[in-house]
């Protein structure tokens, strides 16, 4: 068969559920070394069948490790690895039955798309016949069955990714590794895939291992994510979990876009500047604070608009121990405000000190020195012990 031709002139049945997918996926206390850098501690999480978890943490949090470890590319120093009830710690990679794609298309340049998806089926021995049939087909999964005979340097950087995708699904794996699969891409395509990722997942009801340092991706394609920090998990849910019930500072400041604000705490409650803000954890203790309020639990309004509120103490009724803290504003000057297509991010110096950056809609335009009121939503707020 030449390079340049499809396999079969006949439509490509689209795969269904394969066998294998769907695996339960344990780590187990896994504590991995590189010499007296403790990569991960004590690392527990669990992957349901079919479920798709996103791994997410600054640079050497340990998040490509885990990968690693799973994918035996990796040994571990401790702790085990189950796959459906089975110890897999001991085995090597070609019989851990994973499907991997990287960053790197890591594609053979000598050969087509569809041969490229092919390799893997050769190396297990599969009949030429139904190699072509079933690589075909994963090429059809990914939208690219017209370019079998296609070559990589005939492929975009989004094409090439998606028949890295197709080589890693064809072998109809347990489990399937994405390690920072959309790093390379552009940002147009890299959500473009993210989704067909998301479909294709779910389609086929692989449980799916996806390692990232973006927020929004995680967020955008994960049933649960995993935020960790120095080799351990600090905290796993939902991304609305996370977003709106941030365990730790460290989650609330990586996992969306928070404003750091002095403050102080005194019987469950924040003050800043005298804008009483209810805690996420009450039972914190009195004290200086670093207070996390969300950009978008911010509203922005001239100055001088009825109604404005600009005050430094709470509303009428309300104290440091009672129940409705909402509605305080604070007064300050804007010093930028950023075009962002769908939304503005406005920079507003504080009339009492600090800067706040708030997220509102394009619509409302905020010039640079313009007198403006800084409302706060009355959130619930994350705090950390001042230094």
């Amino acid at each position: 068969m030449s390079h340049t031709e499809t396999p079969s002139a006949q439509p490509t049945a689209r795969p269904t559920a394969q066998p294998g997918t769907g695996s339960v996926v344990v780590f187990a206390g896994v504590a991995k070394r590189y010499g007296t850098h403790l990569a991960l501690t004590a690392f527990d999480l669990t992957l349901q069948a079919g479920e798709l978890v996103a791994l997410l943490g600054p640079s050497g949090s340990g998040k490509t490790t885990a990968l690693r470890v799973l994918a035996g590319l990796e040994s571990t120093d401790d702790g085990r690895i189950l796959i459906n009830g089975d110890d897999v710690s001991g085995l090597p990679t070609s019989r851990r039955d994973m499907g991997m794609v990287f960053q790197s298309y890591s594609l053979f340049p000598h050969l087509s798309a569809g041969e490229n998806v092919e390799f893997g089926l050769r190396m297990r021995r599969v009949p030429a016949a139904e190699r072509r049939e079933r690589a075909a087909a994963a090429l059809a999964l990914v939208g690219l069955d017209a370019h079998y005979g296609r070559f990589a340097h005939e492929l975009s950087g989004g094409q090439q990714q998606r028949v890295a995708l197709a080589r890693a699904l064809v072998t109809r794996p347990r489990v399937l590794l994405l390690d920072e699969p959309l790093s390379a891409l552009d940002a147009k395509v890299r959500v473009q895939l993210r989704d067909e990722i998301r479909r294709i997942q779910t389609e086929l009801g692989i449980t799916t291992l996806f390692v990232t340092h973006d927020q929004d991706e995680a967020l955008a394609v994960a049933d649960r994510v995993a935020v960790m920090r120095d080799g351990r998990i600090e905290q796993v849910g939902t991304p609305e979990e996370l977003y709106t019930r941030p365990a730790t500072p460290f989650i609330a400041d990586f996992v969306g876009l928070s404003n750091r604000l002095p403050g102080v705490v005194r019987h469950g409650f924040a003050r800043v500047h005298g804008v009483v803000l209810p805690l996420l954890d009450p039972s914190h203790a009195d004290g200086p604070v670093r207070v996390y309020v969300r950009q978008e639990d911010l509203t922005l309004v001239p100055a001088g608009q009825p109604g404005d509120a600009s005050s430094n103490t709470s509303p009428a009724g309300t104290s440091l121990a009672g129940t409705s803290p909402a509605g305080t504003s604070l007064a300050g000057t804007v010093l930028l405000s950023s075009f962002l297509g769908s939304l503005r991010r406005t920079s507003v110096q504080l009339d009492q000190g600090g800067t706040v950056v708030v997220q509102h809609d394009v619509r409302d335009r905020h010039e640079p020195g313009a007198a403006v009121v800084v409302r706060f939503a009355g959130a619930p707020v994350p705090v950390e012990a001042a230094i």
